[in-house]
């Protein structure tokens, strides 16, 4: 079982590596949820994201001979770029098994940083067969993405960074995926702050905890589905499991829509780029998954911002549509001079923007002297949405929603 004492040990190995980040009070987050709300920004560190520090711990605990073989992992990404980082400083020769779907952004980084990656299966879980295989067939040390106790141990540096920065923190929020970083900061928060509660988040397409939990046995399910590709596993880790039961206060689920909104949220609201693994953590408080008591001094770990840029425009989009910002709706129009100007002065009266417009007169669900027209919208909330829609049926057009 991983202690204090193994994560107090990491924090020594991984010191020159690995940085110290930023620990920001939010105004904004705590507004709107009426708490003491700070961010741990493990997005500004090395690689984007946590992941370099657990890396950083198992490879510096190689023996000379584990050294001269190398080593491999799986990974989505932020591992992969971690394990990378961490083997070239000390002229490790690293190999990587990235699910084949996984973001070019992060193969490209993982390359850069001077890891041979091989792609290979639909997911996580996938691509850790074949990086077993590859370990057996090389004779390379495995590095886990979450299940071992050194990574854990690295990754709890992040919590007595957490104390030492709000040494008043009441309540730690931490994404979980395989459960090494939660184990990690756990054990740290725990056993230094035993009367803070440590609160994990999943997200709904990946929630495997839960079931776990209830039957006290790891529950793995049968596939994954979720825009933070950095937590999607079908199960946590059997080493981390106990530690979750063990100090693990209430574990909670964000959906996909959620996790968009929180995305959007903090770009718009704090400028910072956070992937959707990095999100969950404050989506979890903005949607109020978990209770907690005004001015509660609550630090949500975001966890990493290695987003693909094409992930990030539908997340955006995403975002929008669920604040009622962005509308695309579908009406048919008399295909007649004037009957798109009549419908638009009926937008631009309730002042929405129009983005884009788009005609088909080939439908064969329209009339032959009719055409049908596409409308992306920026709008400025549910209730303009509702008033804008209503207008233009006011006025006997029939609208279909899109997004």
């Amino acid at each position: 079982m991983l202690e204090l004492s193994d994560i107090l040990e990491a924090r020594e190995r991984v010191r020159e590596t690995s940085r110290h980040t930023p620990l920001t009070y939010s105004y904004t987050y705590s507004a709107m949820t009426s708490a003491d709300v700070s961010l741990k920004l493990e997005n500004f560190q090395r690689t984007g994201a946590f992941k370099i520090r657990g890396a950083t711990n198992r490879i510096a605990t190689l023996s000379a001979a584990e050294k001269e073989a190398g080593v491999v992992t799986a990974s989505a990404g932020n591992h992969a770029q971690g394990v990378a980082l961490a083997a070239s400083r000390v002229g490790v020769d690293s190999k990587i098994v990235m699910p084949e779907n996984a973001p070019i952004s992060k193969v490209k980084a993982t390359q850069a940083y001077g890891a041979e990656v091989v792609l290979a299966g639909g997911d996580y879980d996938e691509a850790a067969e074949r990086a077993h295989e590859i370990e057996r067939g090389e004779g390379r040390t495995y590095v886990h993405a979450f299940d071992d106790e050194y990574v854990m141990a690295g990754q709890g540096t992040i919590g007595l960074e957490i104390l030492e920065d709000r040494p008043d923190v009441e309540t730690v929020v931490v994404p979980i995926g395989g459960g090494g970083l939660i184990s990690g900061i756990a054990t740290a928060i725990k056993e230094k702050k035993p009367d803070a509660r440590v609160i994990g988040v999943q997200a709904e397409g990946a929630s495997s905890l839960v079931q776990s939990l209830e039957k006290g046995e790891v529950v793995t399910r049968e596939g994954v589905e979720t825009i933070a590709d950095g937590i999607a596993t079908r199960s946590v880790g059997e080493k981390t499991f106990p530690i979750i039961e063990r100090y693990v206060d209430e574990v909670v689920t964000v959906s996909d829509p959620e996790i968009a909104m929180a995305v959007v949220y903090l770009l718009e609201r704090s400028k910072t780029l956070v992937e959707g693994a990095g999100a969950v953590s404050l989506a979890a408080m903005l949607f109020e998954k978990f209770d907690f008591d005004d001015d509660e001094v609550i630090v949500p770990t975001i966890s990493g911002g290695n987003i693909d840029l094409n992930t990030l425009t539908t997340v955006i989009v995403r975002g929008l549509v669920e604040t009622g910002r962005y509308l695309k709706i579908r009406t048919v129009l008399k295909d007649r001079p004037g009957a798109l100007e009549d419908l638009l002065a009926i937008i631009s009266g309730h002042r929405a923007n129009i983005y884009a417009i788009q005609h088909d007169r080939t439908s064969r669900d329209i009339g032959m002297s009719d055409t049908e027209v596409e409308i992306d919208l920026e709008t400025r909330g549910h209730d303009h949405v509702e008033e804008l829609i209503a207008a233009v049926e006011k006025q006997g057009y029939e609208v279909e929603v899109l997004v």
